[in-house]
């Protein structure tokens, strides 16, 4: 199995189209795409970081400003490539933006097996409210506590 270099950048404008085509042969349809191309016309894109390779884009992770609670961030989407899957790209990735979070709450909602391995526990999602099952949401970051409210995603999420 190929192993690739630990590389994470900060997407540029210009590789938009090469995110949008990682995201549609990631994911079987497009409602990944299409909210990412939301949360930027909606400005809630905090960062988006890429994994290029022989002109591809071929792992992506995006972080987005929440509604509410105020200052915490949702890691949406991660992808990577399907055929380069289970070589690190995306646990690289989602290390590199919560490095970039330095401490502010960041909410996913997914695998909690998969998520866990980042300090992502879903125990300390459990008092807040959502429009997602709180079964598979999880918070990293802010501390220890366990906080309490209603988590409002961008409008962007309203499609999905």
């Amino acid at each position: 199995m190929e192993r690739f270099p630990d590389a994470a950048f900060p997407a540029r404008p210009q590789e938009r189209g090469l995110i949008r085509e990682l995201l549609l042969r990631a994911f079987p349809a497009q409602d990944e795409a299409d909210l990412v191309e939301a949360l930027r016309r909606e400005d809630r894109m905090a960062l988006e970081l890429i994994t290029p390779r022989d002109g591809e884009v071929v792992a992506y992770v995006a972080l987005c400003r929440m509604v509410a609670p105020d200052g915490w961030l949702c890691l949406a989407p991660l992808a990577v490539d399907p055929a380069l899957q289970g070589q690190g790209l995306g646990s690289h990735l989602v290390r590199r933006a919560l490095d970039w979070a330095a401490g502010r709450v960041v909410v996913v909602l997914g695998d909690p097996d998969y998520y866990g391995r980042f300090g992502f526990s879903g125990a300390r999602a459990a008092r807040l409210t959502s429009m997602y099952p709180i079964t598979h949401t999880m918070i990293a970051g802010g501390g220890d506590r366990v906080p309490e409210g209603a988590l409002i995603y961008p409008a962007a999420f309203d499609a999905l």
